[in-house]
């Protein structure tokens, strides 16, 4: 069931809308897709496009941009993860053809597949490790939360790590024995490859379950003459399996060392950077939060799932005192308790949320490797919850055959429930309505406006759709929807970004003869350069080769490099966002869109203004005016230089007999 329901969410992002055209010696099959997606989650996190998506799309198509995080110089960046996504963005080519907006959606597909094949497998494993309630919980809690559906799709190491976490946690949850070499062994590896190929940090989580291995009886039963061979034979079996795990290094030390072009090790550079800084550089440079950034963050994406995650050790403790049989009592002096180790495993959570807590840097992408746990933690805190009830209710009734037929207890548990995934698609629908905008005017850029621009020039010729009663009856030119989008180059256009640099989408989405520029706003810090473009047919050795050059102007200070900029005069089309609330102008920051003697207004989306826009609204999506009301809006826009266009389209307009 969540494998079909993530995959089908990733899946429908591969609906395209079919443009009208003809078949034409200048339209070439297969080149390229005149496509709208209806796209249901956007790129909510500007690191994943700079430092993954266009990593990628440099291997992929030989340009790209390029951040201070992926030169030789510092290389905290692994190549070895990117390069693990280039193969759904290959199979895609060769089965739909070059272009480039289904690789991007196959990627995420991908990714939907892996994290649901994932949380599957732990729910599975928490019905029979745990207790079937609480894997009916956690199957809710990681089907519907609104932060799961986030990370589940990111092109993120965190969420890499958390796909891995969710397997290895599973794993973890058979009882450990002396004899139990799979599970050690298979946990182990699954926390190493979330640490070596993902984010290094991620393996914090495994701390527990390294106590639990070394200290805890588990399944075994340890008389006291015993237990100096029992911990020593558990002891080298950790060790073992720690250095089995530790060959995943090789090769992909081996992949990050041929793509720098010299020994590179970027685990230890990734740690060096965050743990190590020196008084100019460390994290801390691109931003610090409070203390409660991450309770208010992890309110907003998992709701009500959050404060039962975090009362899972008071609930175990209640249930210990007041509800002992819950969970069986075989505790001894030879023997672990069932609360020991439940209490074990429910200690990752509050031990990541610490570390993570503690840093002055802080983002949403760090919560995504306990994201499973925290649907844990909620769930094993509403199974004892549940338990208190019944033990109050047959105490207050006598009747435990009473307590049997009562809808009490169920009931309490599906408002628990319902009300997580009510608030989880409100908040899914708000990210859509409010904030999906740039992904949308990009698609209306490739969809509309570029096949506008050939079909104006005469370089390919779209009939008017066919209508009938007001419902358009499908041509059969519609059956032929490629559009050679290399026809463009001569065109020479550029799209350019100010102050919504951030809100870019990636190169994925724009076809490779428009090129992407910045010009100058308000921002002042480090801007992504380019990679050293390669030509297309070079293939991945000559994408290598690129990414040995150390680039100029990219520095790890967060400083501007003023050469990143283009002029705008320069610029096709920009995207430029207008927030009619927000007076204030700058030099740098005009009112391009209200600026209609050099800019028109090619399709404008409306786009939150958050600064002037209630908490709550803002926050979740309810129907009714009321609410709506409370709400302000600007607006995404993807203008046309009316100066630059005009020109382009006399001088490239093809002349026929």
């Amino acid at each position: 069931m969540l494998e079909f329901c993530k995959i089908s969410f990733a899946g429908m992002q591969l609906l395209r809308k079919k443009l009208p055209q003809r078949t034409d010696k200048n339209v070439v099959k297969g080149s390229a897709c005149t496509v709208v997606p209806k796209l249901l989650a956007g790129i909510s996190y500007l690191r994943v496009v700079f430092n993954f998506w266009e990593p990628l799309h440099y291997l992929d198509r030989g340009h790209g941009f390029q951040t201070w995080e992926t030169s030789p110089t510092y290389a905290i960046r692994s190549w070895a993860y990117i390069l693990l996504h280039l193969l759904p963005a290959k199979l895609t080519k060769f089965f739909l053809g070059p272009e480039k907006r289904p690789a991007f959606f196959a990627i995420r597909v991908v990714l939907a597949f892996i994290s649901a094949t994932c949380e599957a497998f732990l729910y599975r494993t928490v019905v029979d490790k745990v207790n079937y309630r609480a894997g009916r919980y956690l199957m809710f809690f990681l089907l519907f939360s609104a932060g799961m559906w986030n990370a589940s799709i990111s092109f993120l190491p965190s969420s890499f790590a958390m796909y891995t976490t969710a397997v290895a946690f599973a794993h973890s949850l058979e009882a450990p024995s002396k004899t139990n070499m799979r599970r050690t062994l298979f946990t182990t590896l699954l926390f190493a490859t979330g640490a070596i190929v993902g984010w290094p940090f991620a393996l914090a989580i495994a701390i527990p379950f390294v106590f639990e291995e070394l200290f805890l009886f588990g399944a075994d039963t340890v008389p006291p003459k015993e237990r100096a061979s029992w911990m020593i034979s558990r002891w080298g079996r950790l060790i073992t399996c720690g250095l089995v795990a530790a060959l995943l290094f090789i090769p992909v030390v081996a992949v990050d060392t041929l793509f720098y072009g010299k020994l590179t090790v970027v685990p230890w550079n990734i740690i060096k950077y965050n743990v190590f800084p020196d008084s100019q550089r460390g994290p801390e440079l691109y931003g610090t939060e409070p203390a409660d950034f991450y309770i208010a963050n992890l309110l907003l994406n998992l709701n009500v799932i959050v404060p039962f995650a975090f009362a899972s050790l008071p609930a175990l403790l209640v249930t210990h005192r007041f509800d002992r049989k819950r969970l069986g009592d075989r505790a001894g002096p030879e023997r672990s308790s069932p609360y020991t180790i439940l209490l074990v495993r429910l200690a990752p959570m509050y031990l990541w949320f610490t570390i993570m807590s503690a840093q002055a840097h802080k983002e949403e992408r760090f919560m995504y490797p306990v994201y499973p746990l925290i649907c844990f933690n909620a769930a094993i805190t509403l199974y004892l919850v549940r338990g208190w009830m019944e033990v109050v209710y047959i105490k207050w009734t006598k009747s435990p055959y009473r307590a049997s037929q009562a809808v009490l207890f169920s009931r309490f548990t599906l408002s628990v429930v319902s009300a997580s995934i009510v608030l989880s698609v409100s908040r899914g629908v708000a990210q859509w309505k409010y904030y999906h905008s740039p992904m949308s005017v990009v698609a209306h850029f490739e969809a509309y406006e570029l096949v506008r621009l050939l079909n104006t020039t005469g370089h390919v010729y779209i009939p008017p759709p066919k209508y009938h009663r007001r419902r358009r009856i499908p041509t059969s030119e519609e059956e032929e929807p490629r559009i050679n989008y290399d026809l463009l180059y001569p065109f020479n256009l550029t799209l350019c970004l100010g102050k919504d640099w951030h809100r870019f989408p990636g190169n994925y989405l724009v076809p490779d003869s428009v090129k992407v520029e910045w010009i100058k706003s308000e921002f002042d810090g480090m801007l992504p350069g380019h990679f050293a473009p390669t030509p297309r047919e070079a293939g991945l050795v000559g994408r290598i080769e690129g990414t040995h050059v150390i680039p100029q102007g990219l520095n790890d200070l967060n400083k501007e490099e003023p050469s990143f900029y283009v002029d705008v005069s320069t610029c096709d089309y920009l995207m430029d966002s207008f927030f009619p609330l927000h007076s204030e102008t700058s030099r740098y920051e005009p009112a391009y869109a209200a600026d209609t003697d050099h800019w028109d207004r090619v399709k404008c989306l409306p786009f939150l203004d958050a600064r002037h826009s209630s908490l709550l609204t803002r926050a979740l999506w309810m129907p009714g005016q009321r609410w709506q009301r409370l709400n302000n809006f600007g607006e995404i826009c993807l203008l046309k230089h009316n100066e630059n266009i005009g020109r382009k389209e006399k001088e490239l307009a093809v002349h026929k007999n």
